[in-house]
């Protein structure tokens, strides 16, 4: 079809009708973005001559996508949480903020408020009868090989059939969450188990967005990480378990090769007794550099709804109704 008229005056008057830019009103910035966002789905409607069904299909897969609270877990999957990772790192080169353990994303799972241990913590409940005892430890140092006492390491992950305590119903308050200071030598340990990687839900409309790029919705067993202490560069990471399928393919874009971590497995009988566990376990060693900052503002997380972290703001509730 040739019929065009995205460049007609019309259309670009209207174009800023739409975006208020003829109100006095409103959030200018708001103004300017939603003019560029409808600019450029305009102008993809008259090149690809989208026609009506296909428009109002991809409406019913969006109002699907709302009401089955999915925005979160499709983000990464079409790239978006990585992109903003890879512009992160760029505006890190560009001030010079060189070093340290790179980010990744954070997934839309993470929940505010979990208990808080010095050095050490047991992160499950024991009650997983399918899942293998993890002994995941490590040292958090600054980018010249000093330990720091006093990080803050929160660690989350899934459970052995891939769900997330609290987003799961069936598992109990903070089931695999903990939060470890770490002690003098910089060093924190958590007992847990082997997480496993898990997929979308089948059938879900994140599920057939990605099918419909030919793509799948796999991630691989993997645990996340903020990573936080005063004057250094908060981190936001995670570590994919090496030898998991899904490692090098992972659907949400967050496998980075320094973040690739082996699970050891250990039968040393004088070891497992020095643990103090009931037979042969898994250890995982992640050690963490933090890059220095005088920037208060990066020495925290970025704000975004987070579930828990604020009772009050409602963004924040809804960030607790993600279903994976």
């Amino acid at each position: 079809m040739t019929v065009k008229i995205f460049d007609t005056p019309d259309v670009q008057d209207f174009l800023k009708t739409v975006a208020g830019f003829d109100q006095e009103g409103g959030n200018e910035r708001a103004k300017q973005i939603m003019h560029r966002l409808l600019s450029d789905l305009f102008k993809l409607i008259d090149d690809f001559d989208v026609t009506p069904e296909e428009y109002w299909s991809a409406v019913s897969m969006l109002n699907a996508l709302g009401g089955q609270t999915q925005f979160g877990l499709l983000s990464p999957g079409l790239g978006f949480d990585h992109y903003l990772d890879m512009r992160q790192d760029a505006i890190d080169a560009e001030a010079k903020r060189v070093g340290g353990t790179p980010r990744t994303i954070e997934g839309p799972l993470y929940v505010a408020g979990a208990p808080e241990a010095e050095g050490f913590a047991r992160m499950d409940d024991g009650k997983d009868q399918d899942g293998e005892t993890m002994w995941l430890t490590g040292q958090v140092r600054d980018v010249d090989g000093t330990p720091i006492a006093g990080a803050k390491v929160e660690i989350w992950h899934a459970n052995s059939k891939g769900g997330y305590s609290f987003f799961d119903p069936t598992q109990s308050e903070y089931n695999l969450r903990r939060t470890i200071i770490t002690d003098a030598e910089g060093r924190y340990t958590a007992r847990s188990i082997i997480p496993s990687g898990y997929g979308v839900p089948e059938g879900a409309p994140t599920d057939l967005v990605l099918k419909s790029l030919g793509r799948h919705g796999e991630r691989p067993a993997h645990i996340h990480y903020f990573v936080s202490a005063p004057n250094h560069l908060h981190l936001t990471t995670q570590i994919n378990l090496a030898g998991d399928p899904y490692t090098y393919d992972d659907f949400a874009f967050a496998t980075r090769e320094e973040l690739v971590v082996p699970a050891e497995r250990i039968e040393d009988a004088g070891v497992i007794a020095q643990r103090e566990l009931d037979g042969p376990f898994s250890e995982v060693v992640f050690d963490i550099e933090l890059a220095k900052t005088d920037v208060a503002e990066l020495q925290t997380r970025h704000a975004r709804p987070r579930a828990k972290e604020d009772e009050q703001d409602q963004h924040s509730q809804l960030a607790g109704t993600a279903k994976v």
